[in-house]
């Protein structure tokens, strides 16, 4: 880290809220916000946006008839942003840079126009353009009518930290002071679905709580898709409306032995910790946010990894996918959102299911973590002081 950076707004859009205190009220509940939804004539467990905001992404849509094409991911990254360059305070004219990523991107219309193909046997006019991963940060810019650099990319399920890591890295560089960061993802689609349950990964539950983030003791995996998006203001120093400062990254890739696993034992968890960490004792650390998306191997290697790097002084751990699903992308950043949430509010989210769970003593420094297929691990350190 050569220069302080300060968190100066968030702006959401999840299945537990349209707004950074909606989110909140349903994080301090013990509910999770997931249900069945039907997809090739079974119901599948997914965590999708309430009614309210899907009627606000349909407002986005009909506002301008170049949105009409959009994909909800693009439309879910533009009612984000809004929320955070306005909390922020920032204007067109400031040039600020963005950078937002997703894993699958335009998912639904790339189906919907493969489909079509299939059986007119050629493409609409629009498939190409608004099927691309640029669409997300291009639109963004279009919509908030900033001439800074725009940057999409994806970097499986950890695309999101990703993203903040490259915010951070121009704004050190000195060619911006302000970058928009985060991620968006529509994945709820009949394709998308069907591929995860291919790899037998997707929870077929028929417990209280379908997806069991944490659990050290389920015998089957339990992940579920969710939907959402996230977008975090980053600003060079310490600014006086600070959400939170970052004060330590970590990035770490691992040698794969198999298309979708990492070690058990997190290597790349390992790195990426211990570089966020930097110079700081490891019990320091107060929290860490858990990328656990509710696998066997994925939870177990993670705790591995955080047994390992922090010792007997572990730090408590908790997750949000086992209310919010698993949203790819998107989940780094809407698990940075809850690390902000709990450091502005001294308040520690437990996972209901988890018995005599350990409680932090303060909550001053949360680390947030976040890996994707391919073994490419982020974590970063934040504080409220």
């Amino acid at each position: 880290m050569q220069k302080q950076i300060s968190i100066t707004a968030i702006g959401t859009i999840s299945p537990i809220g349209t707004s950074i205190s909606e989110t909140w009220k349903s994080y301090e509940n013990k509910e999770h916000y997931i249900s069945s939804k039907e997809f090739q004539g079974k119901d599948v467990w997914v965590s999708k946006l309430s009614k309210d905001a899907e009627n606000e992404i349909e407002r986005i849509r009909q506002s301008d008839n170049k949105y009409k094409s959009l994909d909800n991911s693009v439309l879910f990254a533009i009612y984000a942003s809004r929320q955070a360059v306005k909390q922020a305070g920032w204007h067109a004219n400031d040039n600020f840079g963005i950078n937002i990523g997703s894993s699958r991107g335009a998912t639904s219309l790339f189906e919907k126009y493969h489909k079509s193909f299939l059986k007119h046997h050629k493409s609409d006019t629009l498939s190409s353009p608004t099927t691309t991963l640029g669409n997300i940060s291009s639109w963004v810019a279009h919509d908030l009518q900033t001439q800074g650099p725009e940057i999409s990319h994806s970097i499986t399920c950890s695309t999101a930290l990703h993203s903040v890591l490259n915010g951070i890295a121009w704004i050190n560089s000195g060619m911006c002071n302000k970058f928009l960061v985060g991620g968006s993802e529509a994945p709820l689609t009949p394709f998308t679905i069907a591929q995860m349950q291919a790899l037998k990964i997707y929870s077929k539950e028929n417990g209280e709580v379908p997806c069991r983030a944490l659990d050290v003791h389920k015998t089957k995996n339990t992940m579920i898709l969710g939907e959402g998006a996230s977008m975090i203001c980053l600003e060079s120093g310490t600014t006086t409306n600070a959400l939170a400062k970052i004060v330590g990254v970590g990035y770490a890739t691992e040698v794969l032995k198999h298309n979708i696993s990492i070690s058990s034992d997190a290597k790349c968890f390992q790195k990426s910790m211990q570089m966020a960490l930097g110079n700081l004792k490891p019990n320091t650390v107060d929290v860490v946010v858990m990328h656990a998306p509710g696998t066997i191997k994925g939870d177990l290697s993670e705790l591995k990894a955080i047994e390992i790097v922090f010792g007997k002084d572990a730090p408590a751990v908790t997750s949000n996918k086992w209310k919010i699903g698993h949203t790819f992308g998107a989940s780094g950043a809407l698990s940075l959102e809850l690390a902000v949430m709990m450091l502005n509010t001294k308040k520690f989210i437990t996972v209901p299911y988890i018995k005599d769970q350990k409680q932090p003593k303060k909550i001053e420094t949360i680390m947030v973590n976040a890996v994707g297929f391919g073994g490419n691990a982020v974590s970063i350190l934040l504080t409220k002081n």
